[in-house]
Formats: C-alpha cells, structure tokens, sequence
C-alpha cells in the first residue's frame, strides 16, 4: 500500500483579483468610488454618502463641492435597483439644500426622477425620488417642468401608496404643483379629489394637514367645487369641524369651507343640513383667531352672492360679525370688518349692523394698526350709503372727529373711504356744518396731491360736496388746497377730471375763489378740455362758465360781454381786451406795476375803505349790544341771578373774550389785505342817481335819464363829425401821470369815450336796479344793451308786447334808443 499524498487546492486563475477591503475615512474617497464600475463598491459608497449627508447641510454642501451630484445623477440610470435605489437616496436627502437644488435643475434631473415614479419599482425609490421633487418643486422653472414632463399622473396614483412617506412626499408635492392654474385644472382632470379627500382619514395629522391645504388652493375653482360636493367632501370637512382631536385641522377646513360657501347651492345644502347653523356656531365658541380670521373670510367670499348674502341673514350671521370685532387680534377685526363691508349689500344686514356694529367700528378708526382702520373705514363707507339711519349712528357714536383725523391716515384706502363716510353724511345738513367745523377743507389739501387716483377722485368729490359753504371755500384757499386741485384738471383719469371740475365749478362760486382759480390757471386748462371731444364733460363746461361768471374783469376781458345778470360789484376792473394764452393780472399786481405809456386800467370800488378804528368801533357796538340787554330779556336775568350770580359773570367774562378775539382778527384782516383806493367820486354818482333817476316811473325814462347823466359826467354831448376833435386820450393821461400808475378810477375819468361811458352806465344801472348788458367792440368802442317794452297800440289796451332790444346813445344824442339790427345800431358800435 503505498504513502498517501495530501490533496493540493488549486491556485486562483491567474487574471482573477484577489478581492481587497478597503476602509475609506473620507467623503472624497466615497466620492471617487461613484466611478467604479463594480456594483457593489457603488452600492456601499451611496450607501456611505447618504449617512454622510444625513448628518446636516455642511455635508451636502462638502459632497456638491466634491463634485458627487453629477456621479450620483448617472447612477439614477443603472441597471442594477439596488444602486439606483441607494443613489436616489442620496439624491433625496441632498436636494434639501438649495445650492444642490440649482445644480439638478441644471442637468434637467425631473425626467428622471419621475421615470422612477413607476408602479414597479422599489416603495424606498418612491419614496426618495417624491421627496426630491416636492424639494425641487418650491422653484417655479421645476414646477413648470414636472408638469410638462406629465409628473402629475405618477404623483396622484402614489396619493394611494400603502406607505405613508410616500403619501406625505406626494401630497406635498402637489400642493406646490397646484399653486400654478395650469396644474390645477390637470389635477381636476385626473380625478385627484377622491384620493385627496381619503388622505383626511390618516392616522398622519401631517398628510390631513397637507391635504387640506391642496385642497383649499384647487376648491378656488368652481369645477374643483362641484367634483367636491359630489363626493361628499363637505361632510367630510364638516365632520372634522366637530371633531376636537382634529383641532390642529380647523382652521385649514375652514379655509376650504370658505371657498365651497361661495357657490349659492353649497350654502343652500350646508343650510339645509343644519351644517351653517353650527359652523356659526362652532365659530362662535372658538377662541382661536386664525378659525375666527377664516371664518370672517368664508362668510366675505359667500357674500359675493346676492342669493348667499340672503342666506346669510337668514341665519343672523350679522351677530356673529359684531361679535368677531370686539376679539383682540387685528387680523380677525380686519377679516370682520371686510365681511361686514361685503354684507352691506343686504339691506336687512346693513340695517342690523347699525345699533351695534357702527359704535365698534367707530372704535376701531383710532386703531393704531393701519390696516384695520382701513377696513374699519370701508365697512362705514358701505354702511353709510343710502342709509341715513346708519349716518347719523355714526354721529351719535362720535365718529366726526375720528373720521377727519383718518383723512390723515398712512393707507390710501383709508383716506379714499373716510371721504366717502363723510360725503355720506354731509347730506344731513347739520352733520355737513359739525364736520367743517373740524376743519375738513384744510386736511383735504394733502390728500389732493395724492398720487392715487382713487384719493384724487374722492378727495375732490368731497370739495364739491363741502365747498358749497362761503367759509369752507375760504379755509380751502387759505390751506393751499386749489393749486393741487386744478393739477387734477389735467388728470387723464376721466373720474378723478369730472369730480375736479365739479369742485372747481363748485369754489368758484364767490368772487375771490374765482379771481384766485383763475390766477391759478384754472380758467386756461378748463378751455382747453372743453375743446377736446373726449376730455370736456358737463361739469368742465359749466366750471368755466362759473369761473368767468364770478370773475367778471376776467370774463370782460376775454370774451368782451356782460349780461344783464352779471352785476358788476366794487373791485372790477376793465383791462382791455386781451390775448389768448394771456395771464391778466391781479387789480393789486397791475398797481404795483410802473407807470408805462399802455392803454389804462379803470376799476371799480364805490366803497370807503374802512380803517381799523372803524372795525374797531363796529366791534364796540357789537360788544355793546351784546351787553344791553331787552326788558324780557332783563326779567330773565334777575330770574337767573337768584339762581347763581356766579354762572351769569362766567357767561359775561366768555362772551367779551370772545368778543375781543373777533375783534383781533377782523383788524389783522383789515391790515393784511389788499383794497383799491376807494371812489368818492363814482360814490357820489351812484348816490345822486339813485335820488335823481331811481324815482321815475318807467324803466325807459330810467334809461334816457341815467345815459343822460353819464353823457354829462364823461365830458357831455359829442357831434359825430368832430369826434376825432374830442381829446379824451390826453386827458386819461394826465390822470395817468397825476396817479404815477396806469390803474384809474372811473370817478377820475371826466372825458371819456365809448367804453368809458358804457362802463360807467352798467355800473350805475346794476347799482339802481336797471337792467342792462356791457358789450366791447373794436378800436375803443363799447355800448349798452336794454331790453324795454312798447306801449300797446292805440285802442288795444292791454296788449302785452314782447320786449324790444335798444343800443343806448351816450355819445351823441345821449339817452336815444337804438333798435338793435338797424343802420343806427350799426353805425354806432363801429367806426
């Protein structure tokens, strides 16, 4: 038997790699082996990586240095599941950070990230791969992509993954999806509610929570709405309203609760189930403000609806309102406040609101939170529209002051809807006198120069409403208020251009506004809207025609005719006629002007100028008579004194206070204004025709008797052939020269030629009460026109004859009749 010989193993072929464990301590070693073409060494090294960048963003930002991203989007490709798995693992965890969000979007990584999102592959690579879109998907250019690239379909059907990771990643994912309409409409279309409405069930209040925000984006649209009823979502979400575990859900129910109540037959359904009654309810009750803030924003929404808005009343939602307003949170005040503005279209709900909701509206304008004494503001503006009940609810809760004060406010809303309150009430005239004493006009000036059109058009919708007042218009003026309102004359806003026309139509009601709209330029923009077809509007027209009617010297100069209703008053001044684009100066600025060889400016002002011993006597009169008192009054008095001598002095020392004050100011007022040297002379006139002529019986004697007495005081009867011989240039002249100023009075003028003399005679008519027109011609010709009735022919008695139109001769025959249209006529108003 021979020796036994040990069995040798046979030696490894000689190309194959004996294998080599190595133990990598760093990332970028980990890095590197993402090359290896070995499955396995790929397989631990994402593996490594992901615990790695597990550990916070430094890492993820060391691994992107490190260049791992682009290896790690090649192995989303790789053959083998358990590296793509691993890989998108890493991929998932890092797209956390947005640095290694910028750099996927840059290789395009969505088409492969949702080509993983197929039904057979791995419940982990879901999980990753919807975990790395819901991070890309907060950058809209992702957005755009997954839905291009159909991600939707893949991440609706995973909304019903049996594992919850998926689900969360999905949903959320959606949710950023759905921000975009494009994507909402694509959700509808792909039947999304049902599962969406079955993730409210998990066990997840994280996945309730994602999918009841999805939820309130898409129920925005009302297909999305109806799809919702018909599955029975309101139920649903009405169920976690009840549910107190689901308390952390509320308030994103509510939310879309609030957009399904817009729809009339959703809020006729929730009605119908008691579900409205106990949502009020349940609102209510809550002591949370984000339910109470949403609730208010439910009930603005549904109020879009007429039909909801019944609805709505119907279940005294009003009470629930009110309530809302006195919570301390300036969310739910603004929310309420805005649902109380919407419900105002009701009448029955602006009526209810009044007793109690205005008082704490009221309170809420001192706010100093700007934006709830915004909505505070608006909610009046609406309850005080057609409803004088509500307006004078609104004096009675002393809400004048605080109403002006907000005309100062930070908000523009704020401002536009204090004017609008405030218009509302001017219509109750004693409320119109309490708010301009607290001084509206002046605190109007600032918003007039506001930058928004909305306060423009408001602001001066308001001037208008309180310039009617002779005092406002002069507080107005004096705060600098009519400047800013001609600039929005020039407005190409139409609504802001008509209501600034209505105001200035509306100031220029008395003689200074007027002189000093026109100083302003107001006269030269009106002219030039009204030649534009598309800019003019009754208002424009009828401002100009106020502007010139209250500014005669204006009006005479440019269109060269007064009526017989333009009543010329002390302060008129005839300048000549004058030249289009041509500012005419002020009565005050052309005296102040040196004296120069041009044509002179008579003026009118029959009135002694009083000096401030006269004021000041006036005003002793006044204090006397104040203190003088009637035997009635007397009786009275000593009936009072038993009953408290003490309170009657108090009374007395306040009146002379009073007294004395008026007197102060109406001195500086005296001294601080500018009057034309008074006419003595013209004075004179005026009293003598008034004893001479005022007494004769027919308006035709009056006539001939006061053309008469002009042609005597203006250098008497002139014949026609030797009118060139009749110097009245020198002699104005010489007054010129006397004066050292071109500005003359009438009363100087002792040779005057036609305009002198037709001046003179309306002067005199207006002031005696004769009615009479001023009409300029050319080269220094002016006459008077009078309207006068015929006697009846002889044996017709009673015979009433339509009025006959006569030129007045004062220059030749003076105190003839000239019927208007003859060759007299004709011959005397030219050369």
């Amino acid at each position: 038997m021979g020796k036994k010989v040990k069995k040798e193993v046979e030696p490894p072929p000689k190309d194959v790699f004996d294998p080599l464990l190595v133990e990598s301590k760093t990332a970028a070693t980990a890095v590197l082996m993402l090359s290896s073409p070995e499955e396995e060494v790929l397989a631990k090294a994402c593996d490594a990586l992901y615990k790695f960048a597990s550990k916070g963003d430094e890492n993820k930002v060391t691994l992107l240095s490190l260049g791992a991203v682009e290896h790690l989007y090649k192995l989303l490709s790789h053959e083998d599941p358990i590296v793509r798995r691993n890989a998108i693992m890493v991929v998932g965890i890092m797209a956390s950070n947005h640095d290694v969000k910028k750099s996927l979007r840059e290789l395009d990584v969505t088409n492969s990230l949702i080509s993983q999102l197929a039904p057979e592959e791995d419940v982990v690579i879901h999980e990753f791969a919807t975990l790395c879109l819901a991070h890309m998907a907060v950058e809209y250019t992702t957005k755009v992509q997954i839905f291009e690239q159909g991600g939707l379909e893949p991440l609706i059907r995973l909304l019903g993954s049996p594992d919850p990771d998926v689900k969360k990643n999905s949903v959320e994912c959606i949710y950023l999806l759905v921000q975009d309409f494009q994507s909402r409409a694509a959700v509808r279309a792909l039947n999304a509610i049902p599962p969406l409405l079955e993730l409210l069930k998990s066990e997840y209040p994280v996945i309730q929570l994602l999918a009841l925000k999805t939820l309130e984006v898409i129920s925005k649209d009302r297909e999305t709405r109806i799809i919702l009823g018909e599955n029975k979502g309101l139920d649903c979400l009405l169920k976690i309203m009840e549910t107190n575990e689901f308390s952390d859900l509320h308030v994103e129910a509510l939310a879309v609760l609030g957009n399904c109540l817009e729809d009339v037959h959703t809020l006729q359904l929730i009605q119908q189930t008691g579900g409205l009654k106990k949502l009020l309810s349940f609102v209510g009750a809550s002591s949370v403000p984000d339910i109470q803030k949403n609730a208010a924003k439910a009930i603005t929404k549904a109020a879009s609806d007429s039909e909801n808005r019944k609805i709505l009343n119907a279940e005294e939602v009003e009470k629930c309102l009110i309530n809302l307003l006195e919570i301390d949170n300036n969310g739910v005040k603004v929310a309420a406040s805005q649902a109380i503005s919407a419900m105002c279209e009701n009448l029955a709900s602006k009526k209810a609101f009044g007793p109690q909701g205005i008082p704490q509206l009221v309170q809420l304008l001192s706010s100093d939170n700007e934006e709830v004494k915004e909505a505070a503001v608006t909610a009046l503006a609406n309850l005080t529209a057609d409803s004088p009940s509500n307006a004078s609810a609104v004096a009675e809760a002393k809400g004048i002051e605080p109403l002006v004060n907000t005309l100062n406010a930070q908000r523009d809303g704020a401002v536009a809807d204090a004017a609008t309150v405030l218009t509302n009430l001017a219509r109750q005239e004693l409320f119109r006198v309490t708010i301009q004493s607290h001084g509206i006009m002046s605190l109007l000036a600032a918003p007039l120069r506001s930058a928004n059109s909305r306060v423009q058009s408001k602001a001066a919708f308001t001037v208008a409403v309180f310039g009617c007042d002779a005092d406002a218009r002069a507080e107005l003026r004096n705060a600098g208020g009519l400047g800013p309102l001609i600039e929005l004359l020039r407005s190409k806003n139409e609504e802001v251009r008509r209501n600034a026309c209505w105001a200035v139509m509306v100031c220029a009601s008395d003689e200074p506004t007027a002189i000093e709209l026109c100083r302003l330029g107001a006269l030269d923009i009106l002219e030039e809207i009204n030649l534009s077809t598309g800019r003019k509007n009754n208002f424009s027209e009828a401002a100009l025609e106020k502007l010139l009617d209250n500014n005669l010297s204006q009006k005479y100069s440019q269109m060269g005719y007064l009526s017989s209703s333009d009543i010329i008053t002390d302060g008129f001044y005839d300048y000549g006629q004058i030249k289009p684009g041509v500012k005419l100066l002020s009565l005050e600025e052309l005296s102040m002007q040196e004296f120069t060889d041009r044509r002179a400016t008579i003026f009118i002002n029959a009135k002694p100028q009083e000096n401030v011993l006269a004021v000041e006597e006036k005003a002793r009169d006044s204090s006397y008579e104040q203190t003088i008192l009637s035997p009635t009054t007397r009786r009275s008095s000593r009936e009072k004194a038993r009953k408290g001598k003490g309170k009657k002095e108090e009374e007395k020392m306040k009146e002379t206070t009073q007294i004395i004050s008026k007197v102060l100011d109406e001195i500086n007022l005296e001294k601080s204004r500018w009057l034309p040297p008074p006419d003595i002379i013209l004075l004179d006139y005026i009293n003598d025709a008034s004893k001479t002529i005022l007494p004769l019986t027919t308006t035709r004697e009056q006539v001939v008797a006061l053309a008469q007495f002009v042609a005597d005081k203006m250098g008497g009867p002139i014949e026609r052939d030797k009118l060139h011989d009749f110097s009245w240039e020198l002699h104005i002249s010489e007054i010129e020269f006397e004066l050292k100023c071109n500005v003359v009075p009438i009363g100087k003028v002792k040779k005057g030629t036609f305009y002198h003399r037709a001046l003179l005679f309306k002067v005199i008519a207006d002031r005696i009460g004769i009615s009479c027109s001023l009409v300029r011609g050319e080269y220094n010709r002016a006459w008077n026109e009078v309207k006068l009735v015929d006697e009846s022919p002889q044996g017709i008695a009673g015979l009433l004859l339509p009025p006959r139109e006569y030129i007045v001769d004062l220059m030749f025959e003076p105190g003839f009749l000239i019927k208007q249209g003859s060759a007299e006529a004709d011959q005397y108003k030219c050369i």
